[in-house]
Protein backbone atom coordinates (compact mmCIF):
# COMPACT_ATOMS: atom_id res chain seq x y z
CA UNK A 1 0.00 0.00 0.00
CA UNK A 2 2.81 2.66 1.33
CA UNK A 3 4.67 1.95 -1.99
CA UNK A 4 1.57 2.00 -4.33
CA UNK A 5 1.14 5.22 -2.36
CA UNK A 6 4.75 6.31 -3.75
CA UNK A 7 4.25 5.74 -7.20
CA UNK A 8 1.12 7.67 -7.29
CA UNK A 9 3.25 10.82 -5.78
CA UNK A 10 5.90 10.71 -8.00
CA UNK A 11 3.63 10.56 -10.69
CA UNK A 12 1.59 13.33 -9.67
CA UNK A 13 5.05 14.86 -9.02
CA UNK A 14 6.07 14.03 -12.68
CA UNK A 15 2.91 15.36 -13.86
CA UNK A 16 3.06 18.48 -12.29
CA UNK A 17 7.12 19.38 -13.10
CA UNK A 18 7.29 22.56 -15.44
CA UNK A 19 10.82 22.98 -15.16
CA UNK A 20 11.82 21.80 -18.48
CA UNK A 21 9.02 24.28 -19.85
CA UNK A 22 11.05 27.28 -19.37
CA UNK A 23 13.75 26.13 -21.57
CA UNK A 24 11.25 25.41 -24.33
CA UNK A 25 9.77 29.08 -24.35
CA UNK A 26 13.72 30.48 -23.99
CA UNK A 27 14.62 28.66 -27.28
CA UNK A 28 11.29 29.63 -28.83
CA UNK A 29 11.69 33.47 -28.68
CA UNK A 30 15.42 33.28 -29.61
CA UNK A 31 14.51 31.08 -32.76
CA UNK A 32 12.15 34.24 -33.13
CA UNK A 33 14.73 36.57 -32.77
CA UNK A 34 16.94 34.78 -35.13
CA UNK A 35 14.03 34.78 -37.66
CA UNK A 36 13.28 38.54 -37.25
CA UNK A 37 16.88 39.26 -37.29
CA UNK A 38 17.32 37.19 -40.79
CA UNK A 39 14.50 38.62 -42.44
CA UNK A 40 15.90 42.25 -41.16
CA UNK A 41 19.10 41.30 -42.19
CA UNK A 42 17.97 41.45 -46.31
CA UNK A 43 16.35 44.56 -45.96
CA UNK A 44 19.64 46.35 -44.49
CA UNK A 45 21.42 44.71 -47.10
CA UNK A 46 19.19 46.46 -49.60
CA UNK A 47 19.30 49.28 -48.47
CA UNK A 48 23.40 49.48 -47.85
CA UNK A 49 23.64 48.38 -51.66
CA UNK A 50 21.26 51.57 -52.85
CA UNK A 51 23.31 53.90 -50.60
CA UNK A 52 26.52 52.95 -52.40
CA UNK A 53 24.95 52.77 -55.42
CA UNK A 54 24.33 56.59 -55.40
CA UNK A 55 27.53 57.36 -53.72
CA UNK A 56 28.56 55.60 -57.15
CA UNK A 57 26.53 57.86 -59.22
CA UNK A 58 27.35 60.79 -57.82
CA UNK A 59 30.77 60.31 -57.35
CA UNK A 60 30.98 59.43 -61.28
CA UNK A 61 28.80 62.41 -62.16
CA UNK A 62 31.22 64.46 -60.43
CA UNK A 63 34.50 63.19 -61.78
CA UNK A 64 33.13 63.61 -65.45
Amino acid sequence: MKDQLLRIRTRIHILLNDSGQDLIEYALVVALIAFAATAAMGNVANGINNAFMKIASKLSAAIT
